[in-house]
């Protein structure tokens, strides 16, 4: 039997498809490369240019492939983007979810293990936020997720594809290997870009917004390692395996770091002082978010490796460097790849 995982070749499915491989399991691959690398796929694993929402496709990978559960991560995931483009967000991350629970369900899948976000809370009244706070999104981006949390349910309740929803909180760092991480050349994750600008492949860093009601005036978030919350998926599948039933969790790790923490946390790891400047807020950032965690710990006995901001820090700056040796580029500061490693 196989595990479909959509969008395998991006940030966090290809991290996901480590996971599977080093663990002996089939994995197939499907993504579109809008935002994806082919040379980001494990070695040997099969991979399938194309839309979650083309059917014929689908159906024809999960027949061909004995696919038993898919773990989708394919999504549009900006949310000023959303903002501007709610259309585009709800057509890639919603009606093409729903085509693809359709083809899991008409193709006999067991198993669905979903992509979601802290961004289905909104601005929630209460810190850190558990799974039954009320749900009020305020972008596009977080009401397409829970569109599809809500599709997933009521096809589990009709068909019995057993589940688990993983609400993600912000997810940073890259594999400790060195392996894949955020190759993205528009990535907005502020660990990603704080890298860059340290290691002189930004010009700056914006902080976009300073009058928050947080402590620094900046928002506060918490910052999950990439791998730790592929951990949280490998166990939510040997969860659904086991017969265990569907679950809607949090990943996180019950604590935040203002904006202006992580970027003295850059710095002092990478021990260079980056430009910084102040913008306007964005449309879409809530102020403060932080999970309680405590559930998925309890109902998947998922144990967190690296919760720690310098570690989840040092991995993301190992990984830039790992970029650039591969795919060398001029920085803003005129250095060559000698300088900066």
């Amino acid at each position: 039997m196989t595990v479909l995982v959509t969008g395998g070749a991006g940030y966090i499915g290809s991290q996901m498809v480590l996971e599977l491989v080093d663990a002996g399991e089939r994995v197939v691959v499907l993504d579109n490369l809008s935002t994806g690398h082919r040379w980001a796929v494990a070695e040997g694993v099969p991979l399938i240019e194309g839309e979650t929402g083309d059917q014929p496709l689908v159906s024809r990978l999960i027949r061909e492939h004995s696919v038993e559960a898919i773990i989708h991560f394919a999504a549009s995931i900006v949310v000023p983007d959303s903002v501007r483009d709610p259309l585009g967000y709800y057509r890639n991350n919603t009606v093409n979810s729903r085509a693809l629970i359709e083809c899991a369900v008409k193709g006999g899948v067991g198993h669905f293990i979903f992509s979601s976000t802290a961004a289905v809370y909104g601005n929630p009244a209460t810190v850190p936020v558990a799974e039954d706070a009320p749900t009020l999104p305020i972008s596009p981006y977080g009401w397409s997720k829970l569109m599809t949390e809500i599709m997933l349910r009521d096809a589990s309740a009709a068909h019995g594809l057993t589940h688990v929803i993983l609400r993600y909180f912000n997810v940073a760092g890259a594999d400790p290997k060195a392996r894949t991480g955020q190759a993205s050349p528009a990535a907005t994750h502020l660990i990603k870009v704080a890298a860059e600008a340290a290691l002189g492949l930004r010009a700056k860093l914006d902080v976009y917004g300073t009058d928050y009601p947080t402590p620094d005036g900046t928002c506060i978030r918490d910052y999950i390692h990439v791998c730790d919350l592929v951990r949280a998926h490998s166990d939510a599948l040997r969860h659904v395996r086991a017969g265990g039933p569907s679950l809607t969790l949090n990943c996180g790790y019950g604590h935040g770091f203002s904006v202006l923490d992580v970027i003295e946390t850059v710095k002092r790891v990478s021990g260079i002082d980056f430009k910084v400047e102040h913008a306007p807020r964005r449309p879409g950032d809530p102020a403060r978010i932080v999970a309680a965690s405590d559930r998925a710990r309890a109902a998947l006995g998922w144990l967190p490796r690296f919760d720690d901001l310098a570690t989840i820090v040092s991995h993301a700056l190992a990984w830039e460097r790992e970029l650039l040796r591969r795919f060398p580029r001029p920085t803003s500061h005129g250095h060559n790849l000698a300088e900066i490693t």
